[in-house]
């Protein structure tokens, strides 16, 4: 079997070339995934239609040779299981029926994984298209980030209906949060168990919480999930994302359990090459818009980041995920910048 590039990395292997992948590579800016998004009757409905899935998980692996490939499916697929309405408006993205604090907290974790089963099934056709040189990641959103979403009825610039619960009523939270690590853990068990090499959690809300905050709702349930995979008897290595974490950074690649950890676009690289833990595998900062831009902008950085990450084990990604604005041609360009040089 063909060693794969992205597996070597997450050991704690340096490569010449590093791996890379981009995330939200399956989706609105590949013209074969509007066409098959075209047939599906609503979002939810095509997370969760395997053949679907995966044939838009092999997209971006045919047309650029990706390192890995992410199942194609949805942190909201999570409260969905629960039993909280969930649904996408057109131009809007994603809506959940309104529920008290009280009453999502009492939602049942108990057999969500096996209502989320068709995941795995994409997974496992996902795995038989695969090249042997390429990485399967499953993933998941972390707790935290998919309890504002539950809370909030949907995104929000502040969180901030999530973040005054989280201070005025700790326990109710504390036992909502328990519960989507806990169904979050399963999930990423069956994940595994269904052929992913590499599981990722997305805590794409960890922007603007104080330190005493940050403990409780985002290190403290993200380290209750790595637990309870482990224990599970799951080896397969776990990428953290803590997107806006800030200084936090060093504290959630420490105390959470991960093996590796993504980095967002905005956190300062000359303090990340200094103070992140020098072993640990990192993954990402390109800034989505440079891919956007292309050209002489898209080389300067590609070069930037890895003259910065040479010489320890990283992962070639964006610091978010890839716009539906940019043009696959840019693409193209960004992996021959980091294959070429």
């Amino acid at each position: 079997m063909t060693e794969r590039a992205l597996l070597k990395v997450l050991s704690g292997e340096t490569l010449k070339t590093p791996p890379v992948w981009l995330m939200r590579q399956a989706g609105r800016y590949l013209p074969e995934y509007r066409a098959v998004r075209a047939q599906q009757p609503d979002f939810i409905a095509f997370c969760l239609n395997p053949e679907a899935a995966a044939e838009v998980t092999l997209q971006p692996i045919r047309r650029y040779g990706f390192d890995a490939s992410i199942v194609f499916a949805d942190i909201l697929l999570i409260p969905h299981a629960m039993g909280q309405k969930v649904w996408f408006e057109k131009g809007e993205g994603p809506r959940l029926a309104a529920m008290s604090l009280d009453t999502l907290s009492a939602l049942r974790p108990d057999g969500a994984a096996q209502k989320l089963s068709a995941v795995c099934d994409t997974l496992r056709l996902v795995r038989a298209g695969l090249p042997e040189s390429c990485t399967l990641i499953g993933f998941a959103g972390a707790p935290w980030t998919v309890a504002t979403y539950m809370i909030e009825g949907g995104g929000s610039k502040d969180r901030w209906k999530a973040r005054t619960a989280a201070w005025s009523e700790p326990e109710t939270m504390d036992r909502l949060l328990a519960n989507l690590a806990d169904t979050t853990a399963d999930y990423l068990i069956a994940q595994a168990k269904a052929g992913a090499d590499v599981l990722k959690i997305f805590e794409s809300w960890a922007e603007g919480l104080p330190a005493p905050l940050f403990n409780r709702v985002v290190i403290a349930p993200t380290r209750r999930i790595v637990e309870r995979v482990r224990a599970a008897g799951i080896t397969a290595p776990i990428i953290g994302f803590p997107k806006g974490a800030g200084p936090h950074y060093v504290r959630y690649a420490e105390e959470t359990g991960i093996d590796a950890i993504a980095t967002d676009h905005g956190l300062d690289t000359d303090w990340a090459v200094a103070n992140l833990p020098r072993s640990m595998p990192v993954q990402g900062q390109l800034d989505p818009a440079v891919l956007r831009a292309g050209g002489t902008a898209l080389e300067g950085e590609v070069s930037r980041l890895l003259d910065a990450w040479g010489g320890r084990p990283y992962v070639f990604n964006l610091g978010h995920g890839i716009n539906p604005d940019v043009p696959p041609e840019h693409v193209s360009e960004l992996l021959a910048h980091i294959r070429g040089r």
